[in-house]
């Protein structure tokens, strides 16, 4: 669409020419981009791959989704920069979602996080995802680690009634669960407000209520174990924790998206990872806050190894298990010392 349009070398020029630091300037260029885009007419190829694409869905209400080559980093996570379009009904509507989509690859806030974060303007790319429609009684999202606490053992889930957009949008304060993922016991359970409620309206688009539903539940117990066995799987699956879309639609559960988290702080791999343990940081008491070279953190590890020999404890500085890497920091594991008696009353006096 961007290269027969000729709009390619004509937005890259328009991006170059401003200050990225400047909100205004982005705001304007953005709305420059995205009517050029809505001015092109759809190249009939692509116009006819969609139109048939959409009559295999039956023709129904469908969900217009962006996904673009620099989300959902390991490092960083651009979710909420493009745009979403829900409850698309017809091939006409289809195909207006699918460009101003496009053209949300352009919007202020994703051009100046990517600004922000370092992202090349001239590389990144957008592709939609169109998806049935998943009219929701509840929806929400689940976290397969807390990323409040950091804790893997836990999951977090927010829920509302209607569609999630309220609640990723931030337009309502859902309720709030924390399941101990193993078990399936829930620790914490708060009722949110839940006073805005988005539904889709009968012939497209969505429309937003006002409800007074502060006391009642959004998930049934039974509800909030399913959705955590399946955040289970799906992370077992990634082998990494999960920030997931779902959504319940007549008593089944949907699963509509899943993302890496990018807000966990890396813990160091000690082998029995699912116990707790205590590590403090080598760094911070020696006053070295910034991330510390291979080199640097090998050296130490060496120096540690000779230590133990001079008290009889013969340790390569490779397989000890005592300093442990994890975000570029060295990390010393106090959980054998705080186990025994004698290790926590010299923890005490040294501290």
């Amino acid at each position: 669409f961007v290269e027969e349009a000729g709009l390619a070398a004509w937005i890259q020029e328009q991006v170059a020419a401003i200050d990225l630091t400047d909100a205004d300037a982005l705001a304007a260029v953005s709305e420059r981009i995205r009517a050029r885009f809505r001015e092109q007419p759809m190249p009939p190829e692509a116009a006819a791959a969609i139109r048939r694409a959409y009559r295999e869905l039956d023709d129904g209400p469908v969900a217009v989704r962006s996904s673009a080559t620099a989300e959902d980093l390991p490092d960083m996570s651009f979710a909420g920069q493009q745009d979403t379009y829900l409850n698309v009904v017809g091939e006409d509507a289809l195909l207006e979602a699918v460009v101003a989509c496009w053209s949300s690859l352009w919007t202020a806030r994703a051009m100046g996080y990517r600004a922000r974060n370092g992202i090349d303007q001239r590389t990144v790319r957008l592709a939609v995802v169109v998806q049935r429609m998943v009219q929701s009684e509840v929806s929400g999202v689940l976290f397969t680690a807390n990323p409040l606490t950091g804790r893997r053992t836990e999951t977090v889930i927010d829920a509302t009634f209607g569609l999630g957009e309220a609640l990723v949008s931030g337009q309502v304060e859902p309720d709030h669960y924390v399941v101990e993922t193993a078990t399936g016991r829930i620790i914490e359970k708060r009722l949110g407000a839940k006073a805005t409620v988005i539904r889709s309206r009968d012939g497209g688009g969505v429309a937003a209520e006002t409800m007074d539903r502060a006391q009642e539940q959004a998930l049934t117990d039974d509800q909030i174990r399913e959705l955590t066995e399946l955040g289970r799987q799906v992370a077992a699956f990634y082998d990494f924790p999960q920030d997931i879309e779902w959504a319940f639609a007549g008593g089944k559960l949907y699963l509509l998206q899943s993302r890496p988290i990018t807000s966990l702080f890396p813990l160091p791999p000690v082998g029995d990872a699912e116990d707790l343990h205590v590590f403090i940081s080598f760094g911070a008491i020696q006053g070295m806050l910034d991330p510390m070279t291979p080199l640097g953190r090998d050296v130490i590890k060496a120096i540690f190894a000779g230590g133990g020999r001079l008290f009889g404890y013969e340790t390569d500085y490779r397989s000890q298990k005592v300093l442990w890497d994890a975000a570029e920091r060295l990390w010393g594991d106090l959980t054998p010392m705080l186990r025994h008696p004698i290790g926590r009353r010299l923890y005490r006096w040294a501290i």
